[in-house]
């Protein structure tokens, strides 16, 4: 057994939160990897290393935008582990899905959730979520889109790995409201990121 899984409860989380504060330089970079990958939709760009390799790369997002005015969730396996570790990382407050303007999973998520997320409205946009989700991978996926829209080089065409059958529906009912709805962002292992902001069409490609 690994030395950090010894731990008590209360220390590894203690660790955590330590390893989950991004220094000023960090948040700087995460900033800026998001801003690039909602402008650039479709295109990869990719997260700084963080001080360590325990924390997810879904959560860095969060980590440095949230703050004592944004509510966030987290969706995970039902502990509240990490939930508790952003939160005293951040000073956030943690709010459920719906409420949510900052989300992150750190499991599969599944179509409801992403059904459930906020969407603001056309007189406040800014009100809906953003949603930063683990993939195992950005290409190589066995569903392809085609992306079209603002910041979208014509015909680009992209295949993430990891999401459920129907995301790409869920994601299109979410959006349907716009200028209100949702953004995501979908981030791999090796911290590399994609952005679909609410302005993005997708369309599911037959195989």
């Amino acid at each position: 057994m690994a030395a950090a899984e010894r731990m008590p409860p209360a220390v590894r989380t203690a660790e955590l939160v330590s390893a989950a504060k991004p220094t000023p330089k960090q948040a700087q970079g995460v900033f800026r990897a998001v801003l690039d990958a909602l402008a650039r939709p479709g295109s990869t760009t990719r997260l700084p290393a963080g001080p360590t390799g325990s924390v997810p790369a879904a959560l860095l997002p969060l980590l440095a935008l949230a703050d004592l005015g944004t509510g966030f969730c987290v969706l995970e396996d039902g502990s509240g582990h990490w939930s508790e570790v952003v939160g005293v990382a951040t000073n956030a407050p943690a709010v459920p899905l719906a409420e949510a303007r900052l989300a992150a999973a750190v499991r599969p998520v599944t179509l409801d959730e992403v059904r459930r997320l906020r969407r603001g409205s056309a007189e406040a946009p800014e009100d809906g979520a953003l949603l930063c989700l683990p993939v195992s991978a950005l290409d190589g996926g066995p569903r392809k889109w085609r992306l079209s829209g603002p910041g979208v080089p014509g015909g680009l065409v992209v295949a993430p790995d990891g999401l459920p059958d129907g995301f790409a529906e869920a994601r299109a009912e979410a959006v349907a409201g716009f200028p209100a709805g949702i953004d995501l962002l979908l981030a791999a292992p090796d911290g590399r990121l994609l952005g679909l902001p609410r302005s993005t069409a997708v369309v599911e490609e037959d195989n």
